[in-house]
């Protein structure tokens, strides 16, 4: 699971997931080692524009991922909804070192920028990409519960 939430999106999460727009995706940006701010001042902000803006670096060789296959179950014994993805690789995976991959919402994929890309969850991921394929396994991606 996800180390933070960001604050924009608590709440609001399994709805994105559930992509409820005609021209919407999830995506999948991994953020370099060098210069990873720290959770607590990641959470605070509202869009990856603001995120790529401060002194986080995108780890652009490796590239952004667009997730295609997502899973929202409502479990009802449990009193949750639980959110899954399907592991996800990147093919000879080259450049900087990565700290953390960060699951945003683009609203619009027809025209929206950076600053239109709500960030969902930051999970944590250290790794150094030397040319062989990288998957990231993903198991349970996301739940949300209601108290008892």
């Amino acid at each position: 699971m996800g180390n933070i939430a960001f604050n924009i999106s608590l709440g609001r999460i399994v709805y994105d997931m559930s992509l409820p727009g005609a021209n919407d995706a999830l995506i999948i940006i991994p953020i370099e080692a060098s210069g990873i701010e720290s959770d607590n001042t990641l959470r605070d902000y509202d869009d990856l524009g603001s995120i790529l803006a401060a002194a986080n670096n995108e780890q652009s060789t490796m590239g952004r991922k667009t997730v295609t296959s997502v899973t929202v179950t409502i479990n009802d014994t449990d009193n949750r909804a639980e959110v899954d993805i399907a592991d996800q690789t990147w093919t000879a995976a080259a450049g900087n070192a990565i700290a953390a991959l960060i699951f945003a919402y683009d609203g619009d994929t027809t025209g929206g920028t950076d600053s239109n890309i709500r960030p969902l969850t930051k999970h944590d991921c250290s790794m150094t990409p030397d040319g062989s394929d990288f998957t990231s396994t993903i198991t349970d991606f996301f739940r949300a519960s209601s108290a008892a």
